[in-house]
C-alpha cells in the first residue's frame, strides 16, 4: 500500500482517511486514488458483475501515475464528496493504470479518438454493462466556470457528448454492464470552467438520467459504435498488398525534411517531442547510404520549456540517438550526455534487484510545508536561490561569482526566463529553466576564463545546486518495472558499455536481464509488471500476462546482449521469445501481431496497433527484430514473417510512413544486404575484445555478428545453425581474425584492430 513518502503524487492512502478497494491493488496511479471518496474498483469480473447485476452503467477513468492533468482531476472530483456521492449512486467506478493494461487503454481510446478526432488523458468514458462505450472526453471540470460546461452539468446533459474534449490521459469511460463502452473523454474539470467543457458533475448527472429513461437507446448507440471500432480498427486483408519497396523510405526522409524546423531544431514548432523513432531512421539511413549529407517533449518551440515528467522508455530510446549521434559526429558532447541519462536512470530510476523503474513525476511541492504540488518545482530555480548558492567568485582573485557565470551560461534572469504563454497557470512564474544558450568557451571568453577554467566553475556550481535540490522535496516515483520497457532500457545500457567502452553499463543491463529471468518470466511466458515493495524486495500482484511489446523490446535486449557479449546464451533466449510471441500474439488468419493474447472476454476489440508513437509499436519492433534475427538464425520464415508485417501495414506506409518510422527503420534494413562480420578467435581473449570495441565504434545498422571459437561443434548453438562458421577459426589460438562479408562475398581475414577500421569504412562495407 501507499505510504506517505514524499516520493509518491497525487493522493495516497493514510491512515486517516477510509480506503477504497485500490488499497488493495501494487499499481502506484492505483494507490493514488486509494483514499478517495470514489468507490473505486480496479478493472476486473467483481466490477463487472456489480454493473449487470444493478444493471448500472460504467465510469472508467484510465491514466498514469505521472500525468499532470491526472492529479489535476483528482484533486478537483475524486476527492470531491459532493461528485463522488452522483459516481457512487449511479455508477460502478472503475480506475485503470494504462501502463499495466495497454490493452484496456487502447480499445476506449479508439473510441475517444474516433469520435473526438483526438486523444491523451485523463481519459473518461461511460460504458454499458456490457463494456461498450457510449459517451467519453478528456478533462472535465467539476463545476461550470470559466464558460466550460462542468462534470456535474456533463453528468445533467448527454448534449455534452459533442464537448467531450477529444481522448488523452487520464482517460473517462463509462460502460454498459455487458461491458461496452457508451461514452468517454479524458479529463473533465470540477466545473464548467474552460471554454465549453462540460463539468465532471453535470456530465455524470446527464448519464445517470439518460440512462435510466432509455436503455434500449444506449444499447442500441453502443452495438452501432462497436460496429463502427471493429471495422475501423480492421487492416487490410492478408495479400492484398504488394510489399512495399523504396518509397517508404524516400517518402518518410522527405517528410522528416520538410518537417524540420532549423532555427531550433526538431520537427514541429511547438510542442516538441524528442520522437527517438525518427533520429532512429535518420542514423539508419544515413549509415546505409554515407554518400548522403548529414541530415523529452518541451512545450514551447526553443526546447526551453520542458514538461517535467522522466518517463523510462524517453531515456532509453534518447540514449540510443545520443550513442548514434557520438559515433557519427566523434563530439564527445554527444557522449556526455547519454552518460547522464544513464547516471540518472542509475540513480534514481533502479530497483536494488536489478530492475528499472517506470517514472518519475512532473509535480512536486515546491518546499516541505507546501500544501500543492507544482509542475517542475523539483527542477527550476529562482534568481534569488542561485546567486545567494553561488556568491562564492570563480576562483581566487577574480572579481567574478560563480552566479554570475552561471547566470550567464543557463539564462537565467532575475524575473524568472519562463514565457508566461507557457505556463498559464503561474506555476512557473519568477522562475528559472535551465537551458545553455552559449558555448562554454564563449561563456569563458565573457569573463575572461579560459575553457577548461569556465568548464571547472559551471561543473562547481552545478554540484552546488544539486546538493541544494537533494533538500527539495523529491516528485512522486512509480515503482512499477514494466517488461517491455525494461527491455529498452537493457538495449541501451548493453549498447552504451560498447559504444562508451564502460563495462559499468554492460553490467547494469546484464543485472537488469536477470531481473526480468527471475521475476517476470514464469513457465516460458513473460508478466507484465513488477512492484517494489518495502525493504527493497519485490511484488508480482496480480500477475497481468506479458503484451506483445513485452516480448517485442525483450527480445531486442536479448540480441543485444549477444551482440555486446557474445555469449549465445542471450541469443538463444531471443529466439525462443520470439517464438513464444508468435504462438501467443500472430494472427493465424492473416498478418501481423495482436496488441493482447485472445481468451479475455472483457477486451472487445484485438487490436494491431499501427503507429509509432512515443512508444514504437509491437509490430515495428517485431519486424526490426525478425529481419535481424533470420540471418542470424538461419531462420528464412523469420524473415518471410517480417515480410508479412510489410505487406500488413504497406498502404499505411507508402502513404505515411512517418507514422510508422521505427517500421520504415526496418523496412530499410530488410532492403540491404546484412553486413556480415565472423570474429573467429576465442571468446573473451584480449584480441577479440579489441576487434569487438571496433565493430561497435563504427554505425553498422545493419550487422549481423558471428562467433567462431573453438566451442566444440556439437555444444555450440551457432555452429549448429551455421555448420561452415568452425573453418574461419585461426591456427594461432591467441589470434583473432575477422571476416567482413556481403552479397556472399567476404573479405580477406583482418587481424589488427586498425586493419578491420578500414575494412568496415570501405564502400563495400555499406
Amino acid at each position: 500500500m501507499a505510504s506517505g513518502s514524499e516520493r509518491v503524487g497525487g493522493s495516497v492512502a493514510t491512515a486517516s482517511a477510509p480506503l477504497n478497494r485500490l488499497a488493495l491493488e501494487k499499481s502506484p496511479y492505483l494507490l493514488q486514488h486509494a483514499s478517495n471518496p470514489v468507490d473505486w474498483y480496479p478493472w476486473g469480473e467483481e466490477a463487472f458483475e456489480l454493473a449487470r447485476r444493478e444493471n448500472r452503467l460504467i465510469f472508467l477513468s484510465v491514466g498514469y501515475s505521472t500525468c499532470h492533468w491526472c492529479h489535476v482531476m483528482e484533486r478537483e472530483s475524486f476527492h470531491n464528496p459532493d461528485i463522488a456521492r452522483i459516481m457512487n449512486t449511479n455508477f460502478v467506478n472503475i480506475k485503470v493504470d494504462r501502463e499495466e493494461r495497454p490493452d484496456v487503454d487502447k480499445v476506449y481510446m479508439t473510441f475517444v479518438t474516433a469520435s473526438s478526432g483526438h486523444g491523451g488523458w485523463p481519459m473518461s468514458v461511460f460504458l454499458t454493462p456490457d463494456l461498450v462505450p457510449v459517451a467519453g472526453g478528456t478533462y472535465f471540470p467539476p463545476e461550470d466556470r470559466y464558460g466550460r460546461v462542468g462534470f456535474t452539468t456533463m453528468l445533467t446533459s448527454l448534449a455534452a457528448k459533442s464537448l467531450s474534449g477529444g481522448g488523452g490521459w487520464p482517460m473517462s469511460v463509462w460502460l454498459t454492464p455487458e461491458l461496452k463502452p457508451i461514452y468517454g473523454g479524458t479529463y473533465f474539470p470540477p466545473t464548467n470552467r474552460y471554454f465549453g467543457r462540460p463539468s465532471f458533475p453535470q456530465l455524470l448527472d446527464s448519464i445517470a438520467s439518460q440512462w435510466q429513461d432509455d436503455q434500449e437507446k444506449f444499447k442500441e448507440s453502443g452495438g452501432k459504435i462497436m460496429e463502427v471500432l471493429d471495422r475501423t480498427s480492421r487492416l487490410p486483408a492478408p495479400g492484398t498488398e504488394d510489399m512495399p519497396g523504396e518509397e517508404p523510405i524516400a517518402r518518410c526522409l522527405a517528410q522528416l525534411t520538410r518537417a524540420y524546423e532549423s532555427e531550433y531544431g526538431g520537427f514541429s514548432e511547438r510542442p516538441k517531442f524528442p520522437q527517438p523513432s525518427n533520429f532512429n531512421f535518420l542514423f539508419t539511413h544515413y549509415a546505409l547510404n554515407p554518400h548522403l549529407e548529414d541530415a523529452k517533449y518541451s512545450t514551447d518551440g526553443r526546447w526551453h520549456v520542458p514538461h517535467f515528467e522522466k518517463m523510462l522508455y524517453d531515456q532509453a530510446q534518447l540514449t540510443h540517438s545520443y550513442l548514434d549521434a557520438f559515433i557519427v559526429s566523434g563530439q564527445p558532447k554527444h557522449a556526455h550526455v547519454a552518460r547522464d541519462i544513464l547516471g540518472y536512470v542509475m540513480r534514481d530510476l533502479s530497483h536494488p534487484s536489478g530492475g528499472f523503474y517506470s517514472a518519475e513525476d512532473a509535480d512536486s511541492l515546491p518546499t516541505p510545508d507546501a500544501k500543492e504540488k507544482q509542475e517542475g518545482a523539483f527542477c527550476v530555480w529562482t534568481w534569488d536561490e542561485v546567486t545567494r548558492l553561488l556568491g562564492s567568485p570563480v576562483k581566487e582573485g577574480h572579481t567574478s561569482t560563480l552566479a554570475e557565470v552561471f547566470c550567464h551560461h543557463y539564462s537565467v534572469v532575475e524575473g524568472g526566463n519562463v514565457d508566461p504563454y507557457q505556463d498559464p497557470h503561474d506555476e512557473l512564474k519568477n522562475q528559472n529553466v535551465l537551458m545553455e544558450h552559449c558555448t562554454v568557451e564563449e561563456t569563458g571568453q565573457e569573463f575572461g576564463l579560459g575553457e577548461a577554467e569556465c568548464a571547472e566553475a559551471l561543473a562547481t556550481a552545478r554540484q552546488v545546486l544539486y546538493e541544494a535540490r537533494a533538500k527539495r522535496p523529491r516528485p512522486h516515483l512509480d515503482d512499477k518495472m514494466i517488461t517491455a520497457w525494461n527491455g529498452m532500457m537493457i538495449t541501451a545500457m548493453a549498447r552504451a558499455g560498447a559504444v562508451l567502452g564502460e563495462e559499468k553499463y554492460t553490467r547494469r543491463a546484464l543485472q537488469a536481464a536477470s531481473f526480468i529471468k527471475t521475476h517476470l518470466y514464469k513457465d516460458g511466458k513473460l508478466l507484465r509488471a513488477a512492484y517494489a515493495s518495502p525493504a527493497g524486495g519485490v511484488s508480482l500482484g496480480s500477475e497481468i500476462e506479458g503484451f506483445v511489446d513485452d516480448y517485442a523490446w525483450l527480445v531486442r535486449g536479448c540480441l543485444t546482449l549477444y551482440e555486446v557479449t557474445l555469449d549465445t546464451a542471450w541469443l538463444a533466449l531471443a529466439e525462443k521469445l520470439q517464438d513464444t510471441q508468435d504462438t501467443l500474439f500472430w494472427d493465424p488468419q492473416g498478418t501481423g501481431y495482436y496488441l493482447n493474447r485472445p481468451g479475455d472476454a472483457s477486451i472487445l476489440l484485438r487490436i494491431k496497433e499501427d503507429q509509432d508513437g512515443a512508444e514504437p509499436s509491437g509490430n515495428s519492433v517485431s519486424a526490426g527484430n525478425l529481419v535481424r534475427l533470420s540471418p542470424l538464425l538461419g531462420r528464412s520464415d523469420m524473415l518471410t514473417k517480417a515480410e508479412a508485417i510489410f505487406r500488413l501495414f504497406a498502404d499505411r506506409l507508402n502513404k505515411i510512413p512517418l507514422a510508422l518510422p521505427e517500421m520504415t527503420t526496418a523496412l530499410l534494413l530488410h532492403r540491404q544486404p546484412p553486413t556480415q562480420i565472423i570474429l573467429a578467435g576465442r571468446h573473451g581473449s584480449e584480441a577479440l575484445n579489441k576487434m569487438l570495441e571496433v565493430v561497435h565504434s563504427e554505425l553498422i545498422p545493419n550487422k549481423v555478428l558471428m562467433l567462431a571459437d573453438d566451442t566444440p561443434t556439437d555444444e555450440s548453438f551457432l555452429y549448429s545453425r551455421h555448420s561452415s562458421l568452425a573453418k574461419y577459426l585461426p591456427k594461432n589460438p591467441a589470434e583473432c581474425l575477422v571476416y567482413v562479408c556481403q552479397n556472399f562475398r567476404c573479405s580477406l581475414p583482418v587481424s589488427k584492430p586498425e586493419q578491420l577500421r578500414d575494412t568496415l569504412k570501405s564502400p563495400a562495407s555499406n
